[in-house]
């Protein structure tokens, strides 16, 4: 629909041309489709904003509006909080204070969602990967898979499998370094989700690791470039699989250092990536013989 700036009322066809007039769904424009005539540039469609109102009959017609709806709160944001205090009724207090007490179900996902928002706010993770961490943790509720298990633990399962599945560079060992659980129960709650859901476990890219174990060593974009280029020749050639991506990373950043003689030791990566000694010597050497690169001495 097209608006006519000269009557100000609604036209079906293009003020300029007269040709039929087409909606861009993409990009919220309003174009004409003989002549290309932008008529109405990015409207905005308020009707998806997650906004809940209502409006009072009583109150003189005053809006009022509540919390959107969100899949991170334990009640998808649905409830209705009633001030005790202001109720004079006897028998309403007293329902009110019976529909105050939370139901396991309540709770544990009170208990869920709380340390799910503490992990992804300290490792600043996406809201796109906490919505999908929580929905995975809702589906192993409904399924029974938390009998037994701690909450914490399959939390930051379904943490790391979100980051997985959305490939996110997050290592185990950063959730398991931020979760409230032991490291060993939440690797069995991962197999768990893995096993149950009936997925396949994404591998992590220990390309997409570079740059971060870049930034923390302090070095440059050139050894940024080169160790990038090095773990590409090697995915293309040999299979990565079953190798750790933090490994595979260490080694080809010292790779890199030593080839562009940059004064950087085992221990600066060791303690920056999070790997031993003895995987970073594999993985270096490893990629040198494979990929036939000379080292100076």
């Amino acid at each position: 629909m097209g608006l006519n700036t000269k009557s100000n009322v609604l036209v079906n066809v293009c003020p300029e041309c007269g040709g039929s007039i087409i909606p861009l769904i993409e990009t919220g424009d309003v174009v004409c489709n003989q002549c290309g005539l932008v008529i109405n540039e990015k409207s905005v469609d308020f009707t998806r904003n997650g906004r809940r109102a209502y409006t009072n009959q009583e109150k003189n017609n005053r809006e009022q509006t509540g919390a959107p709806i969100s899949i991170l709160l334990p009640d998808m944001g649905l409830s209705t909080v009633i001030d005790r205090n202001k109720i004079n009724n006897p028998d309403l207090k007293r329902a009110a204070k019976w529909n105050t007490r939370i139901t396991w179900q309540k709770r544990n996902l009170l208990i869920a969602s709380t340390e799910l928002k503490r992990i992804s706010t300290n490792l600043n993770l996406p809201i796109y990967t906490r919505e999908d961490a929580m929905r995975l943790y809702r589906e192993a509720f409904k399924k029974k898979l938390l009998r037994g298990r701690s909450i914490n633990a399959m939390v930051a399962a379904c943490l790391y499998l979100a980051c997985r599945r959305k490939q996110l560079p997050r290592t185990l060992q950063e959730i398991t370094n931020e979760a409230s659980a032991n490291a060993k129960d939440v690797r069995r709650s991962y197999s768990i989700l893995i096993r149950e859901f009936n997925l396949k476990s994404p591998s992590t890219d220990p390309v997409s690791l570079i740059p971060r174990y870049i930034n923390e060593l302090g070095l440059d974009s050139e050894i940024e470039q080169l160790t990038t280029k090095i773990l590409n020749s090697y995915r293309a050639k040999f299979s990565i699989s079953g190798k750790d991506p933090k490994g595979l990373c260490a080694g080809a950043i010292y790779l890199a250092s030593r080839m562009k003689n940059k004064d950087l030791t085992q221990q600066q990566i060791v303690v920056s990536v999070g790997v031993t000694e003895v995987t970073l010597r594999s993985r270096y050497k490893e990629l040198k013989n494979k990929l036939k690169i000379t080292v100076p001495p």
